[in-house]
């Protein structure tokens, strides 16, 4: 989905990759895989698939239940995602690296190029069904990290949407990252648990709509299926939380195709138009 931003990023993450690979005894084969801004990179080894991330030493230390091994460990086996396998970290001057080695899935993503959807992929009524079930399951989950922490939305939500912050905001267990780059075809898979934890009730649906705007069919098809959620006062909360995430990507230079679709279902919630979007970089 992603290419490394710089030679010198390119470089010091394929030297990681062989570092873990050696230290794992996985013979890694096939392209590479990069995230976003080059911050992460797989490759397949065999029937596994070797992920190498980096982060700054400061940053250094998995934190319990967070992030993929927190997954591995409080969601549900029931909900479809890669299994892990081992992990190893380590740190070298100003960075600190964290590996994993995961099922190698091989079906594709829906969007293996980008986040939001250009086509309808005609997913079958067993595939909603399966994200559904998926999502419910994962809302028993014990959550422990704050993904969209409550600071970012008082600040954002009139940045973003042009209204106050709401006074309250519910939570349940999620993925943190539902677009279509992390969703595959049959069988449903659900990739890349970075950012799983206690999110706004409706974010999940709400975010994955926001990334099928330009497919009107898909986009309704979400609000269908998740309708008890979206169509709840927390769900619309959930929903805008979404919509102001992707307004602050767009104010960062990312979706300007999308924006147009952002600003007017932003809009068709609130009755208020967002603020022109200009360069931003509130945290989340």
């Amino acid at each position: 989905m992603n290419s490394p931003p710089s030679n010198d990023v390119q470089t010091l993450m394929q030297a990681a990759h062989d570092r873990a690979a050696k230290a794992l005894g996985l013979a890694c084969k096939g392209p590479l895989a990069w995230g976003f801004q080059g911050v992460t990179l797989g490759r397949q080894a065999g029937d596994r698939w070797l992920r190498v991330s980096r982060t700054a030493r400061r940053n250094a230390g998995r934190k319990p239940g967070e992030g993929i091994v927190g997954a591995s460990l409080l969601v549900p086996d029931a909900v479809p995602r890669p299994r892990l396998y081992e992990v190893h970290d380590w740190t070298d001057g100003e960075w600190a690296f964290e590996a994993e080695v995961l099922d190698h899935v091989t079906h594709p993503a829906v969007s293996p190029e980008r986040a939001d959807l250009h086509h309808d992929p005609h997913l079958p009524d067993e595939w909603w069904a399966g994200l559904r079930r998926a999502l419910a399951l994962l809302a028993e989950a014990e959550g422990l990290k704050a993904t969209v922490r409550d600071g970012w939305i008082e600040r954002a939500f009139p940045q973003f949407l042009g209204i106050p912050a709401p006074a309250e905001v519910e939570r349940v267990t999620g993925h943190g990252d539902l677009h279509w780059g992390n969703l595959t075809t049959m069988p449903l898979t659900l990739l890349d648990w970075e950012r799983w934890g206690l999110v706004p009730y409706g974010y999940d649906a709400g975010l994955l709509h926001a990334n099928s705007l330009l497919v009107p069919d898909v986009a309704e098809r979400i609000r269908l299926e998740f309708a008890s959620v979206l169509d709840t006062p927390a769900g619309r909360v959930g929903e805008l939380a979404a919509l102001a995430e992707m307004l602050q990507a767009v104010a960062r230079g990312w979706y300007p195709d999308l924006a147009p679709c952002l600003l007017a279902r932003a809009e068709s919630l609130t009755g208020v138009r967002p603020p022109v979007a200009v360069n931003s970089e509130v945290s989340a």
